[in-house]
C-alpha cells in the first residue's frame, strides 16, 4: 500500500500536460495571443449550434448523372463510329441504354470493337477491373449500350470527390472562415459554414451544377430546338447545339454598368475559348444569343459585332448579392453533376450565444449541485471526490482539443451527465471503504479492500454505458455525435481520475497522518440509510411489478394513440424558429402562412410572445420541394411582419427522415441486445433476463413519458433513450454485483433473503449514485433551452424510474427465474436419487 514514485510522477504528468492542454479554452482572445507558442494553444471547436451558422447536406442526383453520361455517350459514339468509317442509321437514348442501328449488319462486328472502348475497365475501386459499359447487341443491326452498376457507382463516386474540390473553390470565394466540408457515405457531402445567415445564397452557392453554355436561338418548333425561360418568365427557342462551354473561362467579376449602374458579371475566356467566341461572334453578327444557365437563360443579346478581345458581359436584373454568387459560381467552375439539398439547418448567432449561456449557466449549477452533495455525504474526504470531478472535467476538455471534437449544446450536456456518472465511482469506493472501516479494518486495509471490491462494479457499470455511447455515437449524427464524444471521453477518464488518482491520493493521506483508520463521516449526520437497514423489498415485489407492468402498458397505448410528436428528424418536414420585436400576433402569422398553400402549419409561441415555433409537414415531390418551400415561407414571413428575424431552420427530406428513423431504432434494440450478452457474460443467464426485461419496461415507460408531455421525439430522444438504456443497467449492476458477491459467502441461505440482504446493503450507494446523476440534470433539464429539452427532461424522469426498477421490478424477476431454477435443480436431484436407488421389489 506503497505509492511507488513512478507511478505518482506519471499521473501529475498527464494531469499537467491534460491542464495545459485544456487552459487556452478559458483564455480570452488577448491572453491566448501572448501565450507561448511552445505550449498547446487549440481550443475546441464550437458547433453551430453554439456559435451560429450553416449545415447542409447535398446528393448527387444519381438520375442527372446518368442521364448526362448517356446524353454524352450518344455524343461520343457517332463521333467514334464515324472515325472508323462505320456507317449508321441512328444513335439515340432510350430509357437507360443508348441504341446504335447500323447501315449495315455486316459491320456489326467492327461497330462493337469501337464501342467497348467507350466503356473501359474501372481503374481503382471495388469494381477495379469491371467494364463501365455492357455492350451487346439486339437484332442483326442493333447494338446496346448501358451503363453497369459498377460503372454508376464509379462515377458516383468521382462526382463525389470532384464536387469536394469545387464546392471548397466556391466557399473560398465568397471568404467563409473556417467551413467544413467532407465526403458522408457513397454519394453525399457534408458542408457546415459557421456565420453564414443566408440559406438561399448559400444554396444557391452549393447547389447550383453551374453549366454555362452558349447557343444560339432558332425557329420554335424546329428540330434541335427546345424552349427555355430566364427568371422573368420569358421564354425563348434555344439550339441543343453548344457553340461554346463554360468550362472555357479563366474569370468572372462583378461589374456596374456605367449608364444605369445595374451589377453585371464580366467574363473572360482563356485562349482557345477567345479564338472561338470571336468566331462565333464575326459568323452570327445580327443574330441573337443565349447565355444559358444550368438550364435557365441569363440573358439574350443580339451579337452587334465581333468580340474578339475574348471577354464579355452578362446582364440582367441582378442584385449584388445574385451578381457575387453567379460569379463566384463560374470562377469555381461546374459541378460533374447536380447535388440535391436533402437536409439543411441553420442557426442564428444571437441563438446560438445564448445557447453557450444556457449551457454554461445549467452546468455550473449542476456541478456545484453535485459538489454540495459529496461534500455533505462525506465530508473532507469528500473533497478528494470534488478535486477527481474537477480534473475530469478538465482532462475531458483536453481531450476534446486532442481529437479535434466539436462542442455542441448536446455535448455540454454530455459532459453534464458524465459528472453525475463520474461521482458513481467515487460513491461506490466511498461505501465500499466504510463498510469495511465497520468491520475493523485498519485504515490501508479498507483502502485496499474497498476499491478492489468496487472495482469490478465500477468496471461493469462504466462498459455497460459506454455500449450505449458507442452505439449512439455509430448511428447519430451531427449533435448527436458531439453528444456521445464527450460522453465517452468522460466515462473513459472518470477510470483514471475516480479510481486511480483519488487511490492514490488516500494512500497518501493515510500514510502521512499514520492513520490507523479511516472513519468516512458526512458533513452533517443525516442518516439516510441507516447501517444495519433490513427491509423486506421481496414482499412488494408483486406490487412492484403489477404498478410497472401497468404504466409500461398504459404508455403503449399512448405510443399508440394519440402517439408521440415526432420531430422533423424523423417524419421529415420544416421547422422554423421565429423572433419578433413586440409580441407576435398569431392569428395574422397562422392566415398567412396557411394562404400559401403548403399543407398544414402548426404554430405555436415558443418560450415567451415574442418567439414562434412553426412547422409544417413534408412537402410532396422531390428533395427540392422542401427547400422552395422554405424560401416561400421566409418571404411570407417578412411580409406577415417585417421586424421579424429567422432564429433557426430545419430541413430534413423524406429520403434522411426515414434513414434517421431507421437509424434510431436500430441503435436502441443493438443497445439492448448488446447489454443483455454483456450482462449473461460477466454475470448468469438470469441476471440477463432480468436486466433486459427491467429495460423494456424503462424504455416503455420513457416513451410513455414523452407521449404524455408532448416533447419533441426526436435525435435527441434517442440519444436520451440509449444513455437511459446504459443508465438503467449500470444501475442494475450495483445490486446484481453484489448479489453475486453474497453468492458466494452465503451458499446456504435462502434466495429471497440473499436479495434482500444484497438489495439492503447497496441501498445507501444506489439512492447516492442516482441522487447525483438527478442533481446533475436538473439544471440542463430547466434552464437548459429547447435544443436539449428532449434530452435534460426525460433524462431526469429515466434516472427516478431505473432507480426503482431496479429494486422493485428486477430484483423479484431475479427471484422468480432463481426459485424456478432451484426448483429444477431440487427435481432432477430427486430424479438421479430415485434413478440410483436400488429395486425394492424381488
Amino acid at each position: 500500500m506503497k505509492n511507488s514514485p513512478f507511478k505518482v510522477a506519471s499521473y501529475l504528468l498527464v494531469i499537467i500536460i491534460g491542464v495545459l492542454v485544456a487552459l487556452p479554452n478559458m483564455l480570452s482572445d488577448k491572453t491566448l495571443s501572448q501565450w507561448p507558442s511552445f505550449l498547446p494553444s487549440h481550443r475546441v471547436s464550437l458547433g453551430l449550434d453554439l456559435r451560429g451558422g450553416s449545415h447542409l447536406v447535398l446528393e448527387v442526383d444519381r438520375s442527372s448523372l446518368e442521364s448526362e453520361w448517356l446524353q454524352n455517350l450518344v455524343q461520343e459514339a457517332r463521333t467514334s463510329l464515324r472515325e472508323a468509317s462505320v456507317e449508321t442509321r441512328a444513335v439515340q437514348r432510350q430509357a437507360d441504354a443508348v441504341t446504335v442501328t447500323l447501315a449495315d449488319p455486316a459491320q456489326r462486328g467492327a461497330a462493337q470493337e469501337v464501342l467497348n472502348k467507350l466503356g473501359g475497365p474501372i481503374p481503382a475501386g471495388l469494381g477495379a477491373g469491371t467494364a463501365e459499359l455492357a455492350v451487346t447487341t439486339s437484332g442483326s443491326d442493333k447494338i446496346l449500350l448501358s451503363p453497369t452498376p459498377a460503372g454508376i457507382t464509379y462515377r458516383m463516386s468521382n462526382a463525389v470527390e470532384q464536387s469536394l474540390e469545387i464546392i471548397r473553390q466556391r466557399v473560398d470565394q465568397v471568404g467563409v472562415a473556417e467551413p467544413t466540408i467532407q465526403r458522408v457515405g457513397a454519394d453525399r457531402v457534408l458542408v457546415q459554414l459557421p456565420g453564414e445567415q443566408d440559406p438561399s445564397n448559400l444554396r444557391a452557392l452549393l447547389g447550383s451544377t453551374a453549366k454555362m453554355s452558349f447557343h444560339l436561338l432558332g425557329r420554335e418548333g424546329d428540330p434541335g430546338v427546345r424552349m427555355m425561360q430566364d427568371d422573368e418568365g420569358r421564354a425563348y427557342p434555344i439550339e441543343d447545339r453548344v457553340l461554346l462551354s463554360g468550362d472555357r473561362l479563366t474569370d468572372a467579376r462583378v461589374a456596374f454598368e456605367p449608364q444605369t449602374n445595374q451589377p453585371v458579371v464580366s467574363f473572360r475566356f482563356d485562349q482557345t475559348g477567345a479564338a472561338r467566341f470571336a468566331t462565333v461572334t464575326q459568323q452570327n453578327v445580327g443574330k441573337p444569343f443565349a447565355i444559358v444557365l444550368d438550364g435557365k437563360v441569363l440573358s439574350a443579346p443580339v451579337i452587334r459585332e465581333p468580340i474578339t478581345g475574348g471577354a464579355g458581359q452578362i446582364s440582367g436584373s441582378f442584385t449584388v448579392s445574385e451578381a457575387n454568387t453567379l460569379s463566384a459560381l463560374l470562377r469555381a467552375g461546374a459541378l460533374p453533376a447536380k447535388l440535391t439539398v436533402i437536409e439543411e439547418r441553420t442557426v442564428g448567432a444571437d441563438l446560438g450565444s445564448d445557447a453557450i449561456e444556457r449551457g454554461i449557466t445549467s452546468g455550473l449549477v449542476g456541478f456545484a449541485l453535485v459538489v454540495g452533495f459529496i461534500l455533505l455525504l462525506y465530508g473532507a474526504w469528500g473533497i478528494l471526490a470534488v478535486i477527481a470531478l474537477t480534473l475530469n472535467v478538465v482532462l475531458t476538455f483536453a481531450g476534446l482539443s486532442l481529437v479535434g471534437a466539436t462542442l455542441t449544446l448536446p455535448g455540454i450536456a454530455g459532459i453534464v451527465l458524465g459528472i453525475g456518472l463520474a461521482v458513481d465511482a467515487n460513491v461506490l469506493i466511498n461505501e465500499r471503504i466504510r463498510e469495511e472501516s465497520r468491520k475493523g479494518r485498519s485504515a490501508f486495509a479498507a483502502i485496499d479492500l474497498g476499491f478492489s471490491k468496487a472495482y469490478s462494479t465500477i468496471i461493469d457499470s462504466n462498459v455497460t454505458a459506454l455500449i450505449a455511447t458507442v452505439l449512439l455515437f455509430w448511428f447519430g449524427s451531427g449533435p448527436v455525435r458531439g453528444f456521445a464524444v464527450t460522453m465517452g471521453l468522460g466515462i473513459a477518464i472518470s477510470m483514471f481520475t475516480a479510481v486511480s488518482v483519488v487511490r492514490v491520493a488516500m494512500v497518501a493521506i493515510a500514510g502521512r497522518r499514520k492513520l490507523k483508520t479511516i472513519n468516512i463521516r458526512p458533513l452533517v449526520p443525516l442518516h439516510i440509510i441507516r447501517d444495519g437497514t433490513r427491509i423486506d423489498f421481496m414482499k412488494a415485489r408483486l406490487v412492484g411489478i403489477g404498478i410497472s407492468a401497468v404504466l409500461s402498458i398504459s404508455s403503449i397505448i399512448l405510443f399508440v394513440t394519440p402517439g408521440l410528436n415526432y420531430g422533423v428528424d424523423f417524419k421529415g418536414g420544416i421547422q422554423i424558429e421565429i423572433s419578433t420585436a413586440a409580441p407576435a400576433d398569431l392569428s395574422r402569422f397562422r392566415t398567412g402562412l396557411e394562404g400559401l398553400g403548403l399543407g398544414e402549419v402548426s404554430l405555436q409561441e415558443f418560450g415567451d410572445s415574442n418567439h414562434l415555433l412553426l412547422r409544417l409537414e413534408r412537402q410532396p415531390g422531390p428533395e427540392s420541394a422542401q427547400t422552395q418551400a422554405v424560401e416561400r415561407l421566409r418571404s411570407e414571413i417578412v411580409r406577415i411582419d417585417p421586424s421579424s428575424t429567422i432564429e433557426r431552420t430545419e430541413v430534413v427530406g423524406p429520403k434522411v427522415s426515414g434513414e434517421l428513423a431507421t437509424a434510431g431504432i436500430t441503435s436502441v434494440v443493438l443497445a439492448s441486445l448488446a447489454m443483455l450478452i454483456y450482462i449473461w457474460w460477466r454475470f448468469e443467464w438470469p441476471f440477463a433476463v432480468g436486466a433486459i426485461v427491467t429495460l423494456i419496461l424503462d424504455v416503455t415507460k420513457t416513451v410513455g413519458f414523452f407521449a404524455v408531455t408532448g416533447l419533441d421525439f426526436n435525435l435527441t430522444a434517442i440519444a436520451a433513450l440509449l444513455t437511459l438504456v446504459g443508465y438503467s443497467v449500470n444501475d442494475k449492476v450495483v445490486v446484481y454485483d453484489r448479489m453475486r458477491e453474497n453468492m458466494r459467502l452465503y451458499k446456504a441461505m435462502p434466495f429471497r433473503d440473499l436479495i434482500n440482504l444484497s438489495i439492503n446493503e447497496t441501498l445507501a450507494r444506489s439512492l447516492y449514485t442516482s441522487a447525483t446523476a438527478f442533481l446533475a440534470m436538473l439544471p440542463m433539464a430547466i434552464w437548459g433551452g429547447s435544443a436539449v429539452e428532449s434530452f435534460a427532461v426525460p433524462m431526469v424522469f429515466g434516472i427516478f424510474i431505473a432507480a426503482s426498477s431496479s429494486v422493485f421490478i428486477a430484483a423479484p424477476i431475479l427471484l422468480f427465474l432463481g426459485d424456478w431454477r432451484n426448483r429444477r435443480r431440487l427435481s432432477r436431484g430427486t430424479e438421479n436419487a430415485a434413478a440410483a436407488s436400488p429395486s425394492q421389489s424381488l
